[in-house]
């Protein structure tokens, strides 16, 4: 998709632009916030069981633990 320079369209065609992006905006399906916000949280909610970030990761799979037995050398 090429590059346009806003400066440098006339004012008829940043008009024409504008109106173009409405005609798509107008065509988009809305939804109140409150009710997104409730999608949102019973997404969350639903998947809180297997988010490694809520549950934590078992020590037996967790590739970062700390291993046992090191040797320092001073």
């Amino acid at each position: 998709m090429p590059v346009i320079n806003i400066e440098d369209l006339t004012e008829k065609d940043k008009l024409k632009m504008e109106v173009d992006q409405l005609k798509k905006e107008v065509t988009l399906e809305r939804m109140m916030v409150s009710k997104c916000c409730e999608e949102v949280r019973d997404y969350i909610e639903e998947r809180s069981g297997e988010d490694p970030l809520v549950k934590g990761v078992p020590e037996d799979k967790n590739p970062f633990k700390e291993l046992k037995g090191g040797c320092v050398i001073s």
